[in-house]
């Protein structure tokens, strides 16, 4: 076995001897200082063995950082370079583990190593990757560094999994939940926080949209609750607007359906050093404990809401109130495609004012074309019949039933709002307590508190005033008569959408008491699927419309029965005998020469020139040539009947077409003459 000295040649002296230090992590660095001390003390290490103090090189940038992946360290990287191009002599770590802690970047430089014939050294020894021997060790002391880091995360891991399928690993609390004395999850004592938190799952169970319940909150002036978890005002609950992302990010949490879960997310470390989360599927979830604790909904609620919020599309415009115009569906078309909300376009036309449904998609903000233009006429034609065949007195009851379901969520909403003013009245006066037991003579302190009181005096103000102003509002109270006028409506109800005296915005807004949206798909066929209060749907099936071209357009049999035409007959004849047919346009005006000239240029047809031409036929010049004669002389024999050949009419201008002359007739050509 060599010694270390014998492995140090004059080579290896006259080039850098580099020191590389690492620790994990900061708290390490700050804690494990006889570790970071150990590795500074390698550094007279190379100068025992012969390398001048100044060719010592220290590389610390990556104090405070792990050794699982290279991308991330500079000075590893710096390392590996300095090594590539031959500067270095030897390269000194305390451990295997301090250079890396995954085998492809240690075999990286013990093969860079090699081709440099730089040394490595740590506290065990000096080792000279050119040799098998020397390289086998590195490589296993490799394998075990990555290895010992497998089983440490691995014994982390495990406990953590054990504990989280018990129940009892803790996690950050969602705002409506705390810990009791006994380390118990239970419901957020401030019974704001709870009925706020029902509120919005009552939301969204009736609006069906995360998205939907964000702008209901924000039109109602509702605020929601966050709980602080970091700074100097950590566990304190602040209100603010509800956000989109907020929004979904509490459905889609399994904590408000009183169940403990863990593992819904997977990190994954990719190659160049990022890191992934991912969802996972609920079959791979480490652990799913039902009922672990109190829930504002249940658990069956909530797999309902995912199924929803999966297949909920974003709306480009809310529901628009009944306007004026023909469009009976103003405000309730959705697009099947890309799930925006779709607005009339009305047009004037030769037969009255028209209107289509339109969805711009994408096109108001990235000037992309329309996603789809619908006729509306028969959509809202289709719609009203079917909403004349459903309106019974059984559905007027359920539409009784939903009326009931508002009134009681304006009887909700009043409870939140009173809460709001509590809320204000107890910051208010707990200013006024604070400012009351200053020291008078602290005008400092007193002058601060006295502006904290008058600001929640006028806070307080405000929500008294709007409490009262929301409190005027109509409510939906319906007593037994009316309930008893709305069921008559229904045998009423036909004659009633029938009669052109009711207004167009009235009809707009019945159609809004029982119709949710309409949903369109246009394809051969436009697809209709209308949604009713309540959930329940219908599909339609309308035909698309057919635009002016297409009824202008002339019909396939005739074009084939031009084309058979020009085989025999001039344009001419051809508008006779279709007269004679009683055939006309699609704008009804009678064909003539021009029309049938256009149809066969722009469907593509055989000229009739062509066409006798492949028959066979010879045109003036070509029969005179081959007669020997002149093209006037052709003429006039075939004015008198005395031409000796077969001949057809090429066009309504008297121009003509012959058969080629028989050798008969090439022997008597003098008597042409």
């Amino acid at each position: 076995m060599m010694r270390e000295h014998e492995k140090i040649t004059v080579d290896h002296l006259g080039r850098s001897a580099f020191l590389y230090i690492r620790q994990s992590t900061v708290r390490q660095v700050i804690e494990n200082t006889e570790s970071t001390h150990r590795q500074y003390g390698l550094r007279q290490r190379a100068i025992n063995l012969g390398w001048a103090q100044d060719q010592v090189v220290v590389i610390d940038d990556d104090l405070g950082k792990s050794a699982a992946s290279g991308s991330e360290r500079s000075g590893f990287q710096r390392l590996v370079a300095e090594v590539g191009m031959g500067r270095a002599g030897i390269v000194m770590g305390l451990e295997v583990s301090r250079l890396a802690r995954n085998c492809s970047e240690w075999h990286k430089l013990l093969e860079i190593c090699g081709l440099s014939r730089t040394l490595i050294l740590d506290e065990d020894g000096l080792y000279d990757p050119t040799t098998f021997n020397d390289r086998l060790l590195l490589g296993l002391k490799g394998t075990m560094s990555e290895a010992e880091l497998y089983i440490i995360r691995a014994r982390l891991r495990g406990g953590m999994l054990n504990k989280a399928r018990r129940g009892e690993l803790v996690f950050r609390l969602p705002v409506g939940f705390v810990l009791d004395g006994t380390g118990k999850v239970v419901f957020d004592p401030d019974k704001e926080v709870q009925q706020i938190i029902r509120l919005f799952f009552d939301t969204f169970r009736q609006l069906g949209s995360a998205q939907g319940v964000v702008r209901s909150f924000r039109v109602q002036d509702i605020k929601f609750p966050k709980r602080l978890h970091t700074g100097v005002d950590k566990g304190k609950l602040i209100w603010g607007p509800l956000t989109t992302s907020r929004a979904i990010q509490i459905l889609h949490n399994p904590w408000y359906a009183g169940t403990y879960t863990y593992g819904r997310r997977q990190v994954r470390r990719l190659g160049d050093g990022r890191i992934v989360c991912e969802q996972s599927s609920q079959d791979k979830w480490h652990a799913l404990i039902l009922d672990a604790h109190q829930g504002y909904i249940s658990w069956p609620t909530w797999q309902q809401n995912q199924k929803q919020l999966a297949a909920n599309v974003m709306y480009s415009k809310k529901q628009t109130p009944a306007r004026e115009g023909p469009a009976l569906l103003q405000g309730l078309v959705v697009c099947g495609l890309c799930g925006r909300r779709m607005s009339p376009r009305y047009h004037k036309s030769n037969t009255g004012q028209t209107y289509h449904y339109c969805c711009s998609g994408l096109g108001n903000t990235q000037a992309l074309p329309s996603c789809q233009i619908i006729p509306g006429v028969g959509i809202d034609k289709a719609v009203s019949d079917l909403l004349i065949a459903v309106v019974t007195p059984a559905s007027l009851e359920v539409a009784l039933l939903v009326q009931d379901e508002v009134q009681k969520r304006i009887e909700e909403m009043d409870q939140v709002y009173h809460r709001q003013v509590e809320r204000a009245s107890y910051e208010t006066d707990l200013a006024r307590r604070r400012y009351m037991a200053v020291d008078p003579a602290n005008r400092l302190v007193a002058g601060t508190l006295e502006a904290e009181w008058n600001d929640k005096l006028a806070a307080l103000q405000e929500a008294q005033q709007e409490y009262e102003r929301r409190s005027k509002v109509a409510r939906l109270n319906l007593d037994d008569e009316t309930r008893t006028q709305i069921l008559t409506l229904a045998s009423d109800f036909p004659s009633l959408w029938q009669n052109p005296k009711v207004p167009l915005q009235e009809k707009k807004r019945m159609m809004r008491l029982m119709i949710e949206d309409v949903t369109l798909i246009k394809g051969k066929n436009i697809q209709v699927k209308v949604r009713f209060k309540g959930g329940a749907t219908r599909a339609l099936t309308v035909p698309c419309p057919q635009g002016g071209w297409e009824k202008w357009k002339t019909p396939e049999a005739l074009v084939k029965e031009v084309d058979s035409l020009l085989d025999n007959h001039t344009y001419g004849e051809i508008v006779a005998i279709l007269k004679k047919r009683g055939l006309v346009t699609g704008m009804e005006k009678e064909y003539d020469s021009r029309r049938i000239r256009l149809i066969q240029r722009y469907y593509g047809l055989k000229p009739r020139l062509m066409r006798l031409k492949q028959a066979g036929l010879l045109t003036t010049d070509e029969i005179a040539q081959q007669l020997g004669i002149t093209k006037r002389r052709v003429r006039y024999l075939r004015h008198k009947g005395r031409l000796p050949v077969g001949m057809r009419k090429l066009s309504d201008a008297g121009d003509y077409m012959y058969e080629p002359p028989t050798p008969q007739i090439n022997e008597k050509k003098s008597l042409l003459t």
